[in-house]
């Protein structure tokens, strides 16, 4: 048996014990790669190379960016922060019809500037936003559907930790990473946003207006959001400037984000350790995913299997774009029965040098991959953002928020295109910008 062909049924194995027994993404990658390795070269020549493989990857520096960005996350969540935004935006937006739905949508926005992680915005907003549409008579596909859509927004807008993963995997600049997500991340939100408005034009009693706020309302519910986006502002502005790096811009961000808590008396002792208690059991599952990928990648590399399908893709008689719609595809597909961003890592080697290959910006496909995985967060049968929700919405069933989370895949689709029809103007002006 040639080792493409090993590769192949290396794949086909993963998913199966994926499936079959329950095991981990992580250590699934990370046992399956392992054995493969061992099958192909020696068990000693395979400790030596995994060894190897850790040691590069887990002391670099660039890494320290996960756990502070999460770490940055969970302050703001714990000291309550997501309350007061979900607030502020609710005396602004809640008296239109789904102006709720558009609250948590914008809310969900706001949080995610922050915290960079679609499940911890998916269940923070969960325990405002639903209780508080079902107070108005929400139509529980509007209440869940808006919930999972507007979490997955925590791996669009930056400090996202899938762009994090790809600038560092792919050698790319973070802060061009970042800038270059201002339009894609703007044009999600209001696509899904609009796709609210939508759903109440074709069901209005799913959206009933709440009662109007008065203008001095308005103006008291701001100053909690108002903390939010000064720390965002002053993170993205430093990273735009080349003041700092990506990993100072973390540590300052963490730093500034705890004296912001402790100044505002939001962060006593016992939710400070629960906050670092969840960043560390956070940081070591994306960790783990990240050593798992890893050792897959290398196992899959030592098979040449991605050179070949490399190889294979780019002789195809097909136009860019078409080929560029296939890798998309496999990316949606993947993303829909395993944890996306361990599918972002297995697939990359196959994938990225083919896209640079046809001259297409890493900028830019990036952005693309960021939007893919963020749709694959809502589809069935793995949706994370779903059954999170379903988690904390107990009286909600996990197949109604599922239905709710297909009414946004437009939104998704349509970002891409469009991402696609004007590459410059929607990612590379802005990235460019970045010293």
């Amino acid at each position: 048996m040639d080792g493409p062909m090993i590769g192949v049924y290396g794949i086909l194995i993963m998913f199966l014990v994926l499936f079959l027994l329950r095991i981990p993404a992580g250590f699934t990658m990370a046992l399956v790669g392992f054995l493969g390795i061992v099958y192909m070269t020696s068990f000693k020549a395979a400790l030596g190379m995994i060894g190897t493989e850790m040691w590069n990857i887990f002391s670099n520096y660039g890494l320290t960016v996960i756990p502070m960005f999460i770490l940055v996350g969970e302050f703001v969540h714990y000291a309550g922060y997501n309350d007061g935004l979900y607030h502020a935006t609710y005396r602004w937006f809640g008296h239109y019809k789904g102006g709720l739905a558009i609250t948590t949508i914008m809310a969900c926005a706001a949080f995610s500037a922050i915290s960079g992680s679609n499940t911890a915005t998916a269940a923070t907003m969960s325990t405002v936003a639903i209780p508080a549409m079902k107070k108005y008579k929400y139509h529980p596909i509007l209440n869940a559907g808006s919930v999972v859509a507007g979490s997955t927004l925590g791996v669009m807008i930056p400090p996202s930790i899938v762009l994090v993963v790809y600038g560092l995997y792919t050698g790319q600049s973070i802060g061009k990473l970042f800038f270059g997500n201002i339009m894609p991340s703007v044009i999600l939100t209001v696509l899904i946003a609009a796709t609210v408005l939508f759903i109440c034009y074709r069901h209005p009693d799913w959206g009933p207006a709440a009662p109007k706020s008065t203008w001095k309302e308005r103006f008291q519910a701001l100053p909690e959001a108002v903390d939010i986006l000064i720390l965002f502002g002053i993170i993205m502005y430093a990273l735009f400037t080349g003041v700092v790096t990506a990993t100072e811009a973390a540590a300052a961000s963490c730093t500034l984000g705890l004296v912001i808590c402790l100044v505002r008396r939001k962060l006593p002792w016992e939710k400070f350790k629960k906050s670092v208690v969840d960043t560390l059991r956070i940081s070591c599952l994306v960790f783990m995913i990240v050593a798992g990928a890893t050792i897959f990648g290398r196992f899959l590399a030592v098979t040449r299997l991605p050179f070949e399908a490399a190889g294979w893709i780019g002789s195809l008689d097909m136009p860019n774009w078409i080929m560029l719609w296939f890798i998309l595809f496999c990316y949606i597909i993947g993303g829909c029965v395993m944890d996306a961003l361990a599918f972002l890592l297995v697939s990359l080697p196959i994938f990225y040098p083919l896209v640079t290959q046809m001259g297409y910006d890493p900028i830019w496909f990036g952005q693309i991959i960021t939007i893919v995985t963020t749709m694959a967060a809502i589809m069935p049968p793995i949706g994370i953002c779903c059954y999170v929700v379903a988690g904390m919405a107990k009286d909600i069933p996990l197949a109604t928020v599922f239905r709710g989370g297909m009414y946004y895949l437009p939104s998704y689709i349509i970002a891409i295109i469009l991402l696609m029809l004007s590459p410059y103007w929607t990612v590379l002006f802005f990235s460019n910008l970045v010293k």
